[in-house]
């Protein structure tokens, strides 16, 4: 941790030359990852990250830099180097700071740092138990994981403010791989939360249902046929699913997008209907205990809840403060950083699209003919234009409202724009799974979300020819 009076010297100098804002930002982390590979724990190791990021800002320019030489001649030297990029005079003075605090949604009870490694490994056993009591030879190969993090941030910035905060977050995750003459297929499981080790001993939350749901997956999907194509209805299901909006449509409505045209949904869109009347999205970062939550983000702004999408229309979007300066807006508790070696912008928390009025059993039964796609893998999105194409993990046909054979191969085709408008159906199921989301400011925790819901036509790639 850096002193106050340290901090106030480092800015100065930052803005001896016109910036007209500066923030360092300050972080402390360490985490640890246990890996079980075929029963056999392969890897126990532990990491730490500290080192300080230094942006300097004016009007639309934005200079960064990052160490982790904590003295005061390393942090001055960080300030010197970066205020050549400017030329100007002097236009602000700190003097002094002022608290910034929020409410702790994120309390952990028993930190990480408590917990003795052999505990973390006889929980992931838990889960290779459950794979091998199904003595399924087409399993042939299993992977466990627990990782956690202690993360301890603090900003200093121009603005006269000044906060700190600390976190803590775990994930559990099982990958299973199946594989007989026709070739091979991966099921994965991996849930996460700002919550201590109990939360993943807990009835809705534990290795061997995690476990077993990996290897279900992917002895399903071993024996699958190869999914017709075409353009059908979709079903998406509930949770993983929300994956499709959050690349599909959740970037686009970022603030690094938006503000410089490079998104669907520029250009004076705000109140337009981009979406279904019964489609709303929200990103909310003040959920407690959500794997994706901030108490503050990385600029000092509290975290809130945003509205993305209200009744099908445009109501606002995820914005940081620079960002904001090209749109008129201040920043809405949105900006996020992997750690203080990447600039922060912009970014998703926990988004999803909200309850409908259906039942899931509703949405499968309206459906005569068409495809249920419950989890997705790799995929690309062009946030310019919308355009998406996403791997299904996990699918099957649906048939006479009734859901039929598991299909492999699926790939979904589309822009995520005309998705929206599209969705005719939305349940009342509401689920979130959690994961990585990598951007420009790094690779950050993300839950995604949704209800089951159905998309009444998309393109869908495959190679097992019509539907029928």
């Amino acid at each position: 941790m850096i002193s106050k009076k340290l901090a106030i010297q480092v800015l100065n100098e930052a803005l001896s030359t016109g910036a007209d804002y500066a923030e360092i930002f300050y972080e402390d982390s360490r985490s640890h990852t246990v890996v079980i590979e075929n029963g056999k724990v392969e890897t126990s190791s532990s990491n730490s990250l500290c080192g300080v990021g230094l942006r300097l800002l004016k009007e639309n320019q934005c200079v960064y830099g990052y160490t982790n030489n904590l003295s005061k001649r390393g942090l001055l030297a960080l300030a010197n180097s970066l205020n050549k990029s400017f030329n100007g005079e002097r236009l602000i003075t700190v003097e002094k700071f002022v608290a910034i605090r929020s409410k702790n949604r994120n309390p952990i009870i028993r930190s990480y740092n408590d917990v003795p490694v052999e505990e973390k490994i006889a929980l992931l056993r838990e889960g290779v138990d459950e794979i091998n009591s199904l003595k399924d030879p087409r399993i042939v190969r299993t992977f466990a994981n627990f990782a956690d993090t202690h993360r301890f941030v603090a900003v200093f910035n121009s603005k006269g403010k000044w906060f700190k905060r600390a976190s803590e977050f775990g994930r559990m995750a099982f990958q299973v791989i199946a594989a007989d003459q026709s070739g091979f297929e991966t099921g994965f499981d991996a849930p996460g939360a700002q919550q201590g080790i109990d939360y993943f001993k807990t009835e809705k939350v534990n290795p061997r249902k995690s476990a077993r749901k990996a290897a279900e997956i992917a002895l399903k999907m071993l024996t699958a046929a190869e999914c017709p194509s075409g353009k059908m209805p979709v079903v998406i299901g509930n949770g993983w699913g929300g994956v499709l909006f959050h690349e599909a449509c959740g970037h686009p409505l970022e603030a690094s997008s938006v503000a410089k045209g490079l998104s669907c949904f520029s250009n004076n869109k705000m109140g337009d209907m981009i979406a279904s009347p019964i489609v709303s999205a929200i990103d909310d970062s003040t959920m407690p205990s959500e794997w994706g939550s901030i108490d503050i983000d990385d600029e000092g702004n509290l975290g809130t809840k945003r509205r993305l999408i209200k009744n099908g229309k445009l109501n606002d979007f995820m914005i940081d403060d620079f960002n904001g300066r090209r749109m008129g807006r201040e920043g809405n508790g949105a900006c996020r950083r992997q750690n203080y070696r990447f600039v922060p912008t912009s970014r998703m928390s926990n988004t999803y699209i909200c309850n409908g009025k259906s039942t899931p059993e509703e949405v499968i039964g309206a459906t005569k003919l068409g495809l249920y796609a419950v989890g997705f893998s790799g995929g690309s999105v062009d946030p310019t234009t919308g355009e998406f194409n996403f791997g299904c993990s996990e699918a099957y046909i649906i048939r006479d409202g009734k859901i039929a054979e598991p299909v492999k191969g699926a790939t979904l085709i589309g822009k995520g724009f005309e998705i929206l408008k599209k969705i005719d159906m939305v349940a009342n199921d509401l689920d979130f799974s959690q994961g990585m989301c990598g951007a420009s400011s790094g690779a950050i925790r993300t839950n995604v979300g949704q209800p089951t819901l159905r998309v009444s036509e998309v393109v869908v790639g495959g190679r097992g020819g019509e539907l029928k």
